[in-house]
């Protein structure tokens, strides 16, 4: 084996290798995001696309000249004649199976390196996408919280706006009537400005943030019906 199919058999080893260790199960993609991440990595990723490029034209012409030798040794076997000597033969098997050999090696390393770039780029889409939907569900989870607190404290006005019996206790209740419409919408508007930028990132958290904007314009809508309740008290009373 000459030094050129040498060098280009040890790369897909390499390859080979690399593509393994990638595909083990136990590192997650967060994991390798976090490793692709080092300084090492991004000084060279400012030569990547070069690097790659180069390889893969390197590759294809040592795979077309695999090809070309491949079909000289086949075109000398068949068109050989019944005269040629054993010896002679023997060294065109060989040279005709080195050319295979060679095609082969160059057809699978072009092969790899190709997957190999497609999962590397794969496993930081997966990890951008984790860290994503993490953020997400945070975010979902806090303002379904809130959303349950918001029922609670619209429970208790009911009961104070129910129960009061005197202008003091009416001014109390309308005092906080305020405070929770006004809290609750710096809620919404802050909360409604999350759910539209994380819209676009996954259905699922879509469906969950438009229940949960149904739930609040709800909310909205009683406390509004309730101030306007007290409202209507007042006057009576006055």
């Amino acid at each position: 084996m000459t030094l050129q199919w040498t060098a280009v058999a040890s790369f897909l080893y390499v390859e080979i290798g690399i593509l393994v260790i990638l595909c083990l199960p136990f590192i997650s993609a967060r994991r390798w995001q976090s490793i692709f991440q080092l300084r090492v990595w991004s000084f060279m990723a400012r030569f990547w696309n070069k690097v790659f490029l180069t390889m893969v034209i390197v590759l294809i012409v040592l795979f077309l000249d695999a090809v070309r030798e491949v079909r000289k040794y086949s075109s000398r076997e068949h068109g050989a004649g019944a005269k040629m000597q054993a010896n002679m033969q023997d060294h065109l098997h060989m040279k005709l199976f080195r050319a295979q050999r060679n095609l082969y090696i160059s057809g699978f390393t072009v092969f790899l390196w190709l997957v190999m770039k497609r999962l590397v780029t794969l496993i930081n889409q997966l990890a951008a996408m984790s860290g994503t939907t993490a953020v997400l569900q945070a975010q979902a989870d806090t303002a379904n919280q809130t959303a349950k607190k918001y029922m609670e404290d619209n429970e208790l006005l009911k009961q104070t706006l129910t129960e009061a019996k005197g202008d003091e206790a009416a001014a109390a209740g309308m005092e906080l009537l305020k405070k929770e419409v006004k809290n609750l919408k710096e809620e919404l508007k802050t909360t409604g400005d999350v759910l539209k930028k994380s819209q676009s990132e996954s259905e699922v958290m879509k469906m969950q943030t438009e229940g949960l904007a149904r739930e609040y314009e709800r909310l909205l809508k009683e406390h509004q019906e309730l101030q306007n309740l007290q409202d209507g008290e007042n006057k009576k009373d006055d």
